[in-house]
């Protein structure tokens, strides 16, 4: 008898440490990791601006006190053997909750469908904690001999990975909102590379990350060379937040960017009405030229383009102009029909004349497209002409 309480107490033993390493590496690598940049942005609206969340400092906390959680769970229901697991559903469904930030167009904070959610999930939570009740106490009039130990330890660990898959399915996947979080993360921080970097081989955007995109090329001098390298959504009124657009910042303050180009408007205007009084009273500083620039190519206004671009490079050599510059100038020319467009960059005209004849070479519309991304992706050529 004493030694079959020795091996029941040394088996729920090893049931407490299996399901808590599991519970602390996922949970630790999950808020780490993969939800990092997301809970900033919870943080930073929930605290009004007031306070930061710190990636590893916010990831063990926030474990340690869903671990508690469920110690509390524990001490209150006593499951053991099999069940042993239960009692991190509680903390399971907060670390959920958590992780699936949802927000209302002023950028406050919403449960969404937790509302209903929860509720469901706890009363399930209830019943299988009662039924596990019923069996423990069956279990412990029966002796389970501990040959059963190995079986208890591999349904509390399927239980745990039931748990973390319901984790993973109901939080905020949206990728776009993780790379318009961790771009701004990195932006605070002054890291343009980072900020340009995520995401940077998807085609998933929005207006919100094509603005971050824009600003990060900026501060870097590199918006006429690398712009429509990647995916972009909107037109030039989105590059800032300013009124009629549809681009909005998460936890960057509008400011940053205003003071880098100049100055922060006094009343509400558009982004054309705003980069022409920047240069009218003369605060404009040498970004404001390739936002004008950038915004006439994103509207797909070849002639204001070239109608702006010598206020602000010498086109003389074309060469020297920037990679979307050159390329723009060249597309202008070839559709006005002027004949000396093949001598004004040869190259250029080249990747130009490759991906007009596309159309005769491909009949079928989706294929061409699809052909135009494998091989001209990242050129404004492509930009003016799919995208």
């Amino acid at each position: 008898m004493g030694r079959y309480y020795s091996d029941c107490k040394s088996g729920t033993t090893t049931i407490k440490v299996v399901c808590a390493v599991c519970f602390w590496l996922f949970s630790f690598v999950w808020l780490y990791a993969f939800q990092a940049d997301v809970l900033a942005v919870s943080q930073h609206i929930l605290s009004a601006g007031a306070t930061h969340y710190n990636r590893s400092l916010g990831a063990f906390f926030v474990t340690l006190a869903l671990y508690l959680l469920q110690l509390v769970m524990f001490l209150l229901f006593r499951l053991s053997k099999r069940s042993h697991a239960l009692t991190y559903l509680p903390s399971m469904l907060l670390l959920a909750v958590i992780s699936d930030f949802n927000f209302t167009s002023d950028l406050s904070y919403s449960l969404g469908s937790w509302k209903w959610l929860i509720p469901l999930v706890l009363i399930f939570w209830g019943g299988c904690v009662w039924v596990s009740k019923q069996m423990l106490s069956f279990e412990n009039h029966n002796n389970v001999n501990n040959a059963y130990f190995s079986r208890d330890v591999s349904q509390n660990i399927l239980i745990m990975l039931v748990m973390m898959l319901f984790v993973t399915l109901s939080t905020n996947t949206n990728a776009v909102l993780h790379y318009q979080a961790h771009a701004e993360t990195s932006l605070l921080h002054g890291d343009d590379d980072e900020a340009l970097r995520v995401g940077s081989q998807s085609l998933e955007t929005n207006t919100s990350l094509t603005m971050l995109r824009a600003f990060a090329l900026s501060r870097k001098g590199e918006m006429g060379e690398h712009l429509f390298e990647y995916a972009l959504e909107g037109k030039s009124k989105d590059l800032l937040p300013l009124k009629d657009s549809h681009s909005r910042l998460l936890m960057m303050s509008a400011d940053t960017i205003y003071k880098h180009l100049g100055g922060r408007p006094k009343r509400p205007i558009d982004v054309w009405q705003y980069l022409n009084a920047l240069e009218r009273d003369s605060f404009a500083t040498r970004a404001v030229a390739d936002y004008v620039l950038c915004g006439y190519l994103m509207d797909k206004n070849l002639k204001s383009f070239v109608h702006a671009l010598p206020r602000y490079y010498e086109i003389s050599d074309s060469v020297s102009l920037p990679r979307h510059y050159q390329e723009a100038l060249v597309l202008y020319c070839s559709i006005q029909g002027d004949t000396a467009v093949a001598h004004l960059d040869s190259v250029v005209y080249e990747r130009w004349t490759s991906i007009r004849d596309l159309k005769k070479q491909i009949p079928s519309q989706s294929a061409r497209r699809l052909r135009a991304l494998e091989r001209h992706r990242g050129s404004y050529f492509y930009y003016y002409l799919y995208q």
